[in-house]
């Protein structure tokens, strides 16, 4: 029998993969209560210990990254997440990087956090969610939660099924949408699973022996799937396992993922016994550390929102008034037979040429009044899904998701609304922006900040980075040949960068023709934002990076000062930053005719970059 506990919030979220941490977080930072439920015992769903995939995005492993040119790295939270974990998880383990999620959300005040909690129920009321029934069977407890508004984060979608939203599976005909990527006739294969292991070399031999019910593989069934190769010049990838151990895209991802683990299973272990037994593999000193258990899911379920995003809306980076993220990942399609498809490249990804806008009318139930999503399962073909599934485009997805809802509550209206307000849609993307998630084409244009109406200056500037680029309303360069395509593009680097001959420190200053009180001063700092960044477990994916450390761009020391009749008296003084965004609030209100920030070191390079200066005439913690 379970204890039957009831809940109140403003939002329930459901899910905590890379979207629904995102997600809850923006939600709970704009000030809205958040209950999050995860029918795990850790956060992160693809990208957790449970499964190990690293999360990848619009920038492309890297591929779509150039210095000063394109800067394709998510921002907002889940670039804060991939900097604390850079710093604080430098042995890249799986489980460290749970336990930086799990504090995150443990440490906001306004999320609930219920861990091994599964969303099994919704109780209705004309076409409204009114309570979500979640149950946690390890501690015997059951929860009937209320909210405004309900999140699916889920993936595979079973708190929107519950409630009777519309949604889609399989592959649609090319004529539907469109889409000449398409099959040719409606079916309900979809992409497959996957199992990922991790091994380690010994210094002795390591005998394998497969169980009998282990696939078998010959070097004709894996000649289209690289894997280990003894004549190869760098290691054998053997530490991180093979994303193409797929299958079950034929099959019901969701009611046969039994089924798909153990067949699974019997294939990862099949491919091990032919990388140990098969010939020469270069593995005879390599013996498996960890075996994955569940499934990493690609697709299932994706909803029907009130806009599904197409080939097309990718393809012609169609701009939408409504966009809440962004996407760039190629269109990425497997075959649905996975391993089983031994003639077929286990993927084929079609390049998308820009980013592209990713609407929040495609995360908006198209039938259920207060029903949003975030994640894989966002309203878009099998075809758009292929790119937006991936885990940091996800995340993006959700914090915008996040902060739309936020203010959906604010002003008491069903999320359904939301895109029919055009002046409520502006304020979503202006404190997305603000909490430095990046929006093709929209600048800041906050009127609460000081710092546009501030005279800039510097003690040097290089030609590239005039100090007035603080306040352009821009925080990153994505003018080059793979970032936002024409007309919409604003050339330029968008960051102070003072001239390395004048060695450090340097400092920037912001001057008003009138003295004006400064409560509040936030900061957008370099992060190499064109380079890859991502907990992985593969030796050499992450030799991109710069990985374990802050990044070398990034300001390390300042200290902010403010005027105060003819000297400077300091407020805040800064050692060891590797973020990039900082936000300080004063204690007490300042009023000052000037605020100056001085870069004393940073983490790597020789001059001080600074991308973004914001100053408010307030000190409440924030202003949704």
């Amino acid at each position: 029998m379970l204890r039957l506990s009831e809940l109140q919030s403003d939002i329930l979220v459901a899910g905590g993969g890379m979207a629904g941490v995102a997600c809850a977080l923006a939600a709970a930072r704009c000030g809205t209560e958040v209950v999050l439920c995860q029918d795990r015992p850790v956060l992160g769903g693809n990208a957790s210990s449970e499964i190990r995939m690293h999360a990848v995005g619009a920038d492309c492993s890297g591929s779509r990254g150039t210095a000063l040119e394109t800067e394709t790295r998510e921002g907002g939270i889940i670039e804060e997440i991939r900097l604390e974990n850079s710093v604080h998880n430098p042995q890249r383990s799986a489980s460290v990087f749970d336990l930086i999620l799990y504090d995150k959300c443990r440490s906001e005040p306004n999320i609930t956090l219920l861990l091994n909690t599964a969303v099994v129920g919704c109780e209705m009321n004309d076409g409204r969610i009114m309570h979500a029934i979640s149950e946690n069977r390890s501690a015997e407890r059951g929860f009937k939660i209320s909210a405004e508004i309900f999140i699916d984060c889920s993936g595979d979608g079973g708190l929107g099924v519950s409630a009777g939203a519309l949604f889609r599976e399989g592959r649609e005909a090319s004529a539907e949408f469109a889409e000449s990527i398409a099959v040719e006739k409606t079916d309900f294969k979809r992409l497959g699973s996957t199992l990922m292991f991790q091994a380690r070399m010994h210094d002795t031999p390591m005998p394998f022996t497969a169980p009998a019910w282990a696939r078998k593989f010959t070097e004709k069934d894996l000649k289209l799937r690289p894997h280990a190769d003894a004549s190869a010049a760098i290691d054998t990838g053997l530490e991180y396992g093979y994303w193409w151990i797929e299958w079950g895209g034929t099959l019901d991802t969701i009611k046969d993922n039994e089924i798909i683990r153990d067949e699974l299973l019997a294939i990862m272990l099949g491919v091990w016994d032919h990388v140990k037994n098969g010939g020469d593999h270069g593995a005879e000193n390599w013996a498996l550390e960890w075996i994955g258990f569940l499934p990493g899911k690609r697709e299932s379920r994706r909803f029907i929102g009130q806009y599904t995003l197409t080939q097309n809306d990718i393809m012609l980076s169609r701009p939408f008034e409504d966009a809440i993220a962004y996407g760039g990942w190629p269109i990425d399609i497997h075959p649905a037979e996975g391993v089983d498809s031994p003639r077929r490249q286990p993927c084929t990804q079609h390049r998308v040429p820009g980013l592209y806008d990713i609407p929040l009318r495609s995360c908006v139930s198209d039938n259920i009044d207060n029903l949003m999503f975030a994640g894989r399962n966002i309203s878009a073909t099998h075809v758009a899904f292929a790119s937006t599934r991936v885990m940091a485009t996800a995340a993006a997805v959700g914090q915008g998701v996040g902060t739309a809802a936020a203010f959906a509550v604010r002003e008491g209206i069903p999320p359904a609304r939301l895109s029919a307000i055009p002046e409520l849609v502006k304020a979503v993307q202006q404190r997305l922006l603000r909490d430095d998630a990046y929006l093709i084409g929209i600048s800041n244009g906050d009127p609460s900040d000081l710092a546009r109406i501030a005279a800039v200056s510097a003690s040097s500037q290089q030609p590239g980075g005039p100090a007035e680029n603080v306040i352009s309303g821009r925080t990153r360069a994505v003018h080059g040949v793979d970032g936002v395509k024409s007309p919409r593009v604003n050339p330029g680097t968008h960051r102070w960068m003072s001239d390395p001959a004048g060695h450090l420190p340097q400092w920037i200053e912001l001057r008003w023709s009138e003295p004006v009180d400064v409560g509040r001063l936030e900061l957008i700092f370099d992060t190499g934002m064109h380079r890859v960044l991502t907990l992985t477990h593969s030796d050499e994916y992450a030799a991109k990076m710069q990985w374990g450390q802050p990044q070398e761009e990034t300001v390390r020391d300042y200290n902010i000062e403010y005027e105060s009749g003819n000297k400077w008296e300091s407020l805040v003084n800064i050692s060891d930053n590797y973020l990039r965004r900082r936000v300080h609030v004063f204690s007490e209100m300042v009023s000052t005719g000037a605020i100056r920030i001085a870069v004393t070191k940073t983490n790597g390079i020789d001059h001080a970059r600074i991308c973004g200066v914001r100053v408010y005439g307030y000190s409440d913690r924030e202003r949704c």
